[in-house]
């Protein structure tokens, strides 16, 4: 406690002095020697910041490191603040802004919460890392830094990546934003409660998941935005003990993600590349790149290529994904835009996804709203049948149409009808076999089967039961995809093997024996 009082009085001691400073800076023109001396200053500014943040995950972790790393990081930056005082092209009340946000961090952990504790639901045992400065918000970023330009402008890698999302990934990233449009409201108020660019986010989820909340990874990694069992867990993601994994819920795993690059902008202050190479490579990874780096960036030859293909892929492919949500007019690309309004609707008949998709129609889409059911409603599979009184999330046009065409009529009949029909009544067996002559001769009278079969013998005892047949999961299978493959009926399956709706969660390896199955 007494090396926080004492941090927090350097501090607050520093910001007074370049407050004093600040009204005595020069207003007179500046060279451009000048400007690039202060933007210097600036910039290790930043970079002492940022090791001071890092500095606080470590205290936070018991690491007994992290109080000298801070107290290294505080004295760096009165270095910088005396510096500044005497270099003309130095912005003091930029400093000034840098202490303000870490006299609040630090105040923010002595209180034991995070400077918008109060609004991040669902990640109990998180890091305390602060908000992104405003430096790295989304026009400082992504909009209006020149470096982000030029490296768009410049940069083969990223101008190839640009190249790809407009031609045979187009589909891809215009799937990629009308999913994004319907989970919106849900993802981007966490990166924007920490100052992260929301272009970010959907670069993430356009290269991750292409917007489908249920995808999955060979390598296990789950949900839109693909956390690794083990970093979910971290964060506060997981089975939720009802059979639902929430790396899946849409707004849990942007909080999620919001507090894992504040991680790394704790580590790597603005070089969006290296949080980028962390969230798909490891962090550990990335962290020691980084510091071998000695500030060169992530696009040096002798960094760059410390790092597997799949990193130096999707790099490039965020940012490229990032920089077309932002400018899409430059290169002719028109997102579709589609009333994606907030609405709840009660059901008043049972029926599943399925079945809703079908009776809602288009609703003047392309494709429906399968995806979109799914992406809101995540904890539901498609073909569960969801009991009177379920209340799932959409649009207000999807509630307008449920009202319409789901309630009752035809095509709500249709829909019952057609997601009911059973595939093995289509198998009919037919009576006596009719014999063609190709002779020219009338062909014989067929005849009935019980005068042309011989009669039965005495019946045999019944032979014993065979036993029961079995299928081991296999990764990324689901009980529907299973029931397809064997015929079973999902409820009658699930009870077989006491699984619980809706979400029916299977593990790896897991034995399911196959009852009131057909084949």
């Amino acid at each position: 406690m007494r090396d926080s009082v004492s941090t927090t009085l350097r501090l607050g001691a520093l910001a007074l002095a370049l407050a004093l400073a600040a009204t005595a800076t020069d207003a007179n023109a500046q060279s451009r020697r000048d400007r690039e001396a202060g933007e210097a200053l600036n910039q290790r500014m930043l970079d002492a910041e940022g090791r001071y943040r890092q500095a606080l995950v470590q205290i936070a972790n018991d690491d007994p490191a992290g109080i000298n790393a801070s107290n290294a990081a505080l004295e760096d930056m009165e270095d910088v603040m005396l510096a500044c005082e005497k270099q003309r092209g130095c912005s003091v009340p930029q400093l000034l802004t840098t202490y303000k946000r870490l006299l609040k961090s630090d105040a923010d952990a002595q209180a034991g919460q995070g400077p918008e504790d109060a609004d991040v639901d669902g990640l109990e045992g998180t890091l305390p890392t602060a908000d992104v400065p405003a430096a790295a918000s989304a026009s400082a970023l992504l909009a209006e830094d020149e470096r982000f330009k030029r490296m768009v402008q410049l940069n083969p890698a990223v101008q190839a990546s640009i190249r790809r999302w407009l031609t045979d990934m187009r589909v891809s990233l215009m799937t990629s934003h009308e999913n994004y449009q319907y989970m919106q409201h849900l993802m981007s108020p966490a990166f924007k409660r920490s100052g992260l660019p929301e272009a970010l986010l959907f670069g993430i989820l356009a290269k991750e998941s292409n917007g489908r909340v249920h995808a999955r990874s060979r390598a296990g990694a789950a949900g839109p935005l693909q956390f690794m069992p083990a970093t979910g867990r971290r964060f506060g993601l997981g089975p939720d003990g009802t059979g639902f994994d929430t790396r899946y819920d849409p707004r849990l795993s942007a909080d999620a993600a919001a507090v894992y690059l504040n991680e790394r902008f704790a580590q790597h202050g603005n070089e969006i590349e290296y949080w980028l190479a962390g969230y798909n490579g490891g962090e550990g990874r990335a962290l020691r790149v980084y510091r071998e780096a000695a500030g060169r960036s992530f696009w040096d030859p002798a960094v760059y290529n410390q790092f597997p293909a799949e990193t130096k892929d999707y790099v490039p492919m965020v940012i490229a994904a990032a920089w077309l949500y932002l400018h899409p007019q430059e290169y002719g690309l028109t997102f579709p835009k589609i009333d994606t309004r907030p609405a709840t609707f009660t059901l008043e008949r049972p029926a599943s996804i399925y079945e809703l998709t079908i009776c809602l129609g288009n609703g003047n889409t392309r494709d429906g709203y399968m995806r979109a059911l799914r992406n809101l409603n995540p904890s539901y599979e498609a073909e569960s049948l969801l009991p009177v009184g379920t209340t799932l999330a959409g649009t207000t046009r999807m509630a307008s149409l449920y009202k319409r065409w789901c309630v009752r009529g035809e095509r709500a009949d249709l829909a019952s009808e057609l997601v009911n029909s059973d595939p093995r009544a289509a198998i009919v067996r037919t009576g006596a076999i009719e014999v063609l002559s190709t002779e020219g001769n009338p062909p014989p009278a067929a005849v009935p089967p019980s005068a042309s079969a011989p009669r039965p013998p005495e019946a045999a005892p019944a032979p014993a039961p065979a036993p029961a047949r079995t299928h081991r999961v296999a990764r990324g299978e689901t009980l529907g995809s299973i029931a397809q493959r064997y015929g079973c009926d999902v409820p009658v399956l699930a009870r077989a093997n006491g699984l619980r709706a809706p979400a029916y969660a299977l593990r790896q390896g897991q034995s399911l024996k196959l009852e009131g199955c057909s084949r």
